[in-house]
């Protein structure tokens, strides 16, 4: 176990506290210890781009949670009643996975041109004109889309292994008590398979947090900063702005969410596994 350990110490541990020391500090194009108190945070809350950042991303992740969670469920909820193809569209619904964001970007990139793709065919049919790309207050919905094909493939293989775990007595039992197929999913299953929700939150989420591929695909955080997201921040500020001090503040900040969720989730998956 001492190597697993020290690996896990050093990493997942060590990381994180050396980026959150070094966010104390002025460094610039190389890390050093020279202590500025809050001054790189301050700096951070006053950045309009951070903000912005942080309110595309919050808005992305209201609507990937909620969309690749409900999408992604219903999805396995019709794959598990024995359909035919089952295999087919399985495999459909997945491939997405295997892409990386970069391409799943430049595909949208296109599906998404107002001369080539869905708009411009939108257009031609009289459907009226729109660039979601391009528009300020569409891109991050552009970008969700993109985000949702690609992820729900994920989420539904892992409620459709949740769902294909309930025993078939359940089922039964509801058919015999006259309760119909919707009310025993959302009264019946759905709370049997929240450790299952638990688990595509926490991948949802972290997914979520580190967005960056999928935007410099897509945006590059344009038009102007109105798709800015809080990754793209970091890299721009250690990498373009050589401020590294910035980009470990920004960097903190980012794993302030994750530390919320994924602590709790920890400690009720395992403190009640353990109590039990």
């Amino acid at each position: 176990m001492a190597p697993m350990i020290a690996v896990a110490l050093v990493l997942f541990l060590g990381g994180p506290i050396w980026t959150l020391l070094h966010s104390f500090t002025d460094s610039r194009l190389l890390p050093r210890l020279r202590w500025v108190g809050l001054d790189q945070y301050e700096r951070l809350w006053a950045s309009r781009k951070w903000l912005v950042s942080i309110e595309n991303l919050a808005l992305y992740g209201i609507c990937s949670l909620v969309g690749t969670l409900v999408l992604g469920f219903v999805l396995a909820a019709l794959l598990d009643r024995k359909i035919r193809f089952e295999n087919t569209f399985r495999t459909i619904l997945l491939y997405p996975v295997a892409l990386s964001f970069i391409v799943t970007g430049l595909i949208w990139q296109w599906l998404l041109n107002p001369e080539l793709g869905i708009p411009g065919v939108m257009r031609g049919l009289g459907w009226g004109a729109f660039d979601p790309l391009n528009d300020p207050s569409l891109v991050m919905y552009g970008l969700g889309v993109a985000g949702l094909w690609q992820g729900t493939g994920l989420i539904m293989c892992i409620m459709l292994a949740g769902l294909r775990g309930i025993d078939d007595n359940i089922w039964n039992a509801a058919r015999v008590d006259g309760v119909g197929v919707v009310k025993t999913y959302l009264s019946i299953i759905v709370p049997m398979m929240r450790p299952v929700f638990a688990t595509a939150l926490v991948l949802i989420t972290s997914g979520i947090v580190k967005l960056y591929d999928l935007v410099v695909a897509m945006t590059s955080g344009g038009p102007g900063i109105s798709s800015e997201v809080p990754a793209k921040y970091v890299m721009d500020a250690m990498f373009g702005g050589q401020n590294l001090g910035q980009g470990f503040a920004a960097a903190t900040m980012m794993l302030v969410p994750v530390v919320v969720i994924v602590v709790p989730w920890t400690y009720l998956a395992f403190g009640r596994r353990k109590r039990g």
